[in-house]
């Protein structure tokens, strides 16, 4: 992260894009084990961790909350999600269809947050002109 107030929303987009970076590790690692017996799908916790840092104080202006927000409390957790949930007589539980479509999902996502940090520099950069 750059230390510096002008890259607040940088910092938020480049955390936001190496979670969704994450996520699809986890869904291409689902994906790969869809026949493995007893494997459980993982997915990645962050826009509930961002949304809750985002609430800090509901009347500060979404400027001042960026700037609050603290590396710590924008980091991406793996979970393994429905542990106890089976699709499956093996005890596996990934549904490839939902993984391929949660995959194209999250690549849009990605591709969003690179285009939204990308346009940040070039407004950065149109101000230093």
């Amino acid at each position: 992260m750059i230390d510096s107030s002008v890259y607040n929303y940088i910092n938020v987009l480049d955390k936001a894009a190496d979670a969704a970076w994450l996520r699809n590790e986890a869904i291409t690692n689902n994906i790969a084990n869809a026949d493995t017996p007893g494997y459980k799908r993982q997915d990645i916790s962050f826009e509930g961790e961002l949304k809750k840092a985002m609430k800090v104080s509901r009347y500060e202006s979404v400027d001042a909350k960026v700037a609050d927000l603290k590396s710590r409390d924008l980091q991406a957790r793996t979970y393994t999600d429905y542990d106890s949930v089976s699709y499956r007589l093996d005890g596996n539980n990934v549904d490839i269809q939902t993984e391929n479509v949660t995959l194209v999902k999250n690549q849009l996502k990605y591709n969003g947050l690179v285009q939204s940090a990308n346009q940040e520099f070039s407004n950065l950069k149109m101000v230093m002109k």
